[in-house]
């Protein structure tokens, strides 16, 4: 991860497919095209690849997870329950639709601690949104099992784990729909883009269209489309879908190289008793995206993410710190603030998380170093980063 780093002949190839035809959306002129339509290549691979009957091409993995709650009729009002630790994106596409995003604590795996889960659903809660942050998966089994007795929506949010699995079946195809994101930096990429991924027929019809303006897609004049409901812009180019459709190829290859050099960095560290790895759910298999530690203290934790940034070790997040990624820094959110006036029913029903109590949450945050996994590491580079990383450790213990 990620997937830049190894961009080469096929990637040049599918993209120069799509400049040869000076067709870089992804509908219509179908005369020009060529036969080309390197989206729905894209959707069809994902299908196989992800064993569902569908898949929706988006511009981001924010677009993604946006147009899964409009598609599963998800609106104002309607709770969705999200982890602490994630990317703003989550609690941005929650409240895009009017929606409450409801936050509650993770555990020793850094995603969805299913008790928290239980213990904040409420009448107006719709959804649960586990988000496999840093190459590996929430308690599904249990999260299944939770959204069953309460007749809730499972939505993954798989944007940082593609490629794992969870009791053989690929993260993202085992909730009722699931999102992924191909940005810049994700294990592959389209530069830009996302896709909803589901085996219901009726949220992907909802997605196409939603995506799309509305625009229902049904014969082979664009102009003459009709629209059955509002929708937006959340369409890939098809340039962007070239990248990926030549990236997704490659992905079994990607994996291989992250599995070879997380093995070799946990294999350094492992041996240090004070060092301790997170939980990955019984019968899950990462996506060896991410190498994620736990140190005893956050004070530890702390000063071995500085040492290691000192010595040259890069690519290693101390998440508690972090701006993006954990609920103490998102400011615009517990703030309110918007540019325009936030929806008073999302004012009244949101609750005031300047006031929570996320200390379970900080336990585990606090204590965490997680190290990205890069593709593009020789065997020295990978090697030496071992031991720099298991000599600043055990000189700050």
């Amino acid at each position: 991860m990620p997937g830049f780093e190894l961009f080469g002949d096929k990637e040049r190839a599918q993209v120069n497919e799509v400049l040869d035809t000076g067709v870089l959306m992804r509908y219509g002129f179908d005369g020009m095209r060529k036969g080309r339509w390197k989206a729905k290549e894209l959707e069809n691979a994902l299908e196989e690849r992800f064993s569902v009957k569908h898949a929706q091409l988006v511009s981001s993995g924010t677009a993604a997870l946006t147009v899964a709650l409009a598609s599963a009729g998800i609106g104002a009002g309607d709770e969705v329950i999200m982890p602490t630790f994630t990317f703003v994106a989550s609690f941005e596409s929650i409240l895009a639709i009017g929606a409450i995003p409801v936050l509650v604590d993770v555990d020793d795996t850094l995603t969805l601690h299913p008790a928290a889960v239980e213990k904040a659903i409420t009448n107006r809660t719709k959804v649960v949104m586990p988000v496999h942050m840093c190459g590996s998966m929430a308690d599904l089994g249990v999260l299944k099992t939770i959204c069953k007795k309460h007749g809730l929506l499972l939505l993954e949010d798989a944007c940082q784990a593609i490629g794992g699995t969870y009791q053989g079946k690929p993260l993202g195809s085992i909730g009722d729909l699931g999102c992924f994101s191909f940005d810049y930096v994700k294990t592959i990429t389209c530069g830009e883009g996302g896709a909803v991924i589901t085996n219901t027929s009726e949220y992907h019809t909802h997605a196409d269209h939603y995506s799309d303006h509305g625009h229902d897609h049904i014969g082979t004049d664009r102009g003459a489309e009709k629209h059955p409901f509002l929708g937006y812009n959340y369409r890939i180019s098809e340039l962007n879908a070239a990248v990926g459709l030549a990236q997704i190829e490659r992905l079994d290859d990607f994996l291989a190289i992250q599995k070879k050099n997380y093995s070799i960095l946990r294999t350094a560290l492992e041996t240090i008793p004070e060092v301790t790895f997170r939980r990955v759910p019984e019968g899950g298999e990462e996506s060896y995206a991410f190498l994620n530690f736990f140190l005893p203290d956050a004070k530890t934790a702390k000063k071995v993410h500085s040492t290691l940034g000192k010595e040259g070790v890069d690519a290693c997040f101390y998440w508690f710190d972090n701006n993006w990624h954990y609920y103490k820094k998102w400011d615009h959110l517990t703030n309110l603030t918007s540019l325009g006036n936030m929806p008073l029913e999302v004012k009244r029903q949101l609750p005031d998380y300047r006031e929570s109590d996320f200390s379970l949450s900080d336990h585990w945050i606090g204590r965490t170093i997680s190290c990205l996994i890069k593709l593009g590491w020789s065997d020295d580079e990978v090697n030496d980063r071992a031991q720099q990383m298991r000599r600043v450790i055990i000189s700050a213990l």
